[in-house]
């Protein structure tokens, strides 16, 4: 392939599209990942990767993008805010009788809506070079996207493995389009972390077992999205009222005061998942809660782990004769299920005996606080 173009103008022009599709901010690297292989094959040996076989199945393919896609010679790393406006963080938290969904989940999935605009990128690079070879990936795929987008000058990674930004905190998406352009490369930032250990110390079940690495097996996230089986019972008083996913480690990040709201549509949440009573959720048939999920990245975790996860807050939940009524009526429906009924109906009956009124760890307390105090537009 001849290459007559003016590439650095050309990765200019790259990263004005990305802009005009509604990306926040386009940077380029290569692909060399060789410093980071040891990392990933320590943390694939000590297990943290759980039942996500395919992180193991995968091996070393993540750290060479060239290999996923031949003559790849260059990756486009992009982000996209996702952070709706009025997200009630502390709002939802601090009242347990409400289901806490994971903010970059409340609206439509996010594989789609940023495939198909990375999908619209490589076309416009294409039809500018007459000779392109691309491929689109968003979270679909044996890639280190929070690697790529480091190098690639999206940001830093934080002590929570999340990338950061100066401007914009880690409340978006990434993605990555990898073409066969040997177009030049933008610099890395530098970490801005310091000392900084808010994330090690909120997190719930202390997943983040030492800077940078990450305990999936032990995080709320892997819990109730990526676990297919019963939740360990010594995690399932500390998930409180999350019923997909967490937001805990980037809550307290003093970046994230920065943090800019999204301007998808897309991403706007939708009102039944947006601060729902649990009682309401849990009453959910199978149809209900495929329609309410369509199009949402909700749906692949399946009604039965959707049920699962609800059950768990409910025996997070103060007693009430309704929690205890709702978690009574869905007995039989699946072993599963009848196992996380059977211990939030063993909590209720403690609480009411102990005329328990605070449930809420001391954490999550801790945390509601710093949100209500720092981050009181999104509180």
């Amino acid at each position: 392939m001849s290459y007559p173009l003016d590439l650095q103008q050309l990765a200019q022009q790259i990263k004005q599209w990305g802009r005009d599709l509604g990306f926040q901010q386009v940077g380029i690297c290569d692909t060399d990942l060789r410093a980071e292989e040891p990392k990933l094959q320590a943390w694939l040996d000590k297990q943290y990767h759980g039942e996500m076989a395919w992180m193991a199945r995968h091996g070393m393919m993540r750290a060479r993008p060239h290999e996923l896609l031949p003559g790849t010679l260059r990756v486009i790393s992009v982000r996209m805010n996702y952070l709706p406006a009025k997200a009630a963080f502390a709002r939802t938290l601090k009242n347990p009788q409400l289901g806490y969904v994971s903010r970059y989940a409340l609206g439509r999935d996010y594989h789609k809506v940023l495939r198909n605009r990375l999908k619209k990128l490589g076309e416009m690079i294409q039809s500018h070079c007459s000779e392109l070879n691309f491929r689109p990936f968003v979270d679909s795929a044996p890639v280190m996207e929070r690697q790529l987008a480091a190098k690639a000058g999206l940001g830093w990674t934080g002590k929570h493995s999340l990338i950061l930004n100066r401007e914009a905190g880690s409340w978006f998406f990434l993605g990555e389009l990898l073409i066969d352009l040997p177009l030049p490369v933008d610099a890395p930032q530098e970490e801005q972390c310091g000392r900084c250990v808010a994330c090690l110390t909120i997190c719930p079940t202390g997943a983040i077992v030492e800077p940078y690495v990450v305990d999936a097996r032990r995080c709320i996230s892997y819990l109730t999205i990526e676990l297919e089986g019963a939740i360990p019972e010594a995690f399932r008083p500390l998930i409180g009222n999350r019923i997909y996913g967490c937001d805990d480690c980037q809550l307290i990040c003093p970046w994230n005061r920065y943090s800019q709201l999204t301007d998808e549509a897309d991403f706007s949440p939708r009102a039944v998942l947006h601060a729902p009573e649990l009682t309401a959720l849990f009453g959910w048939d199978e149809a209900r809660f495929l329609r309410v999920t369509e199009g949402s990245a909700i749906r692949r975790i399946g009604h039965l782990r959707w049920l699962r996860n609800i059950a768990v807050a409910l025996g997070n939940a103060p007693w009430s004769a309704e929690c205890v009524a709702a978690l009574q009526q869905r007995r039989g429906e699946h072993p599963l299920l009848d196992e996380h009924i059977d211990w939030a109906l063993d909590q209720q009956q403690q609480k009411r005996a102990a005329e328990v009124i605070e449930v809420q760890p001391a954490k999550t307390l801790r945390l509601v606080r710093a949100v209500e105090k720092g981050l009181t537009r999104d509180a």
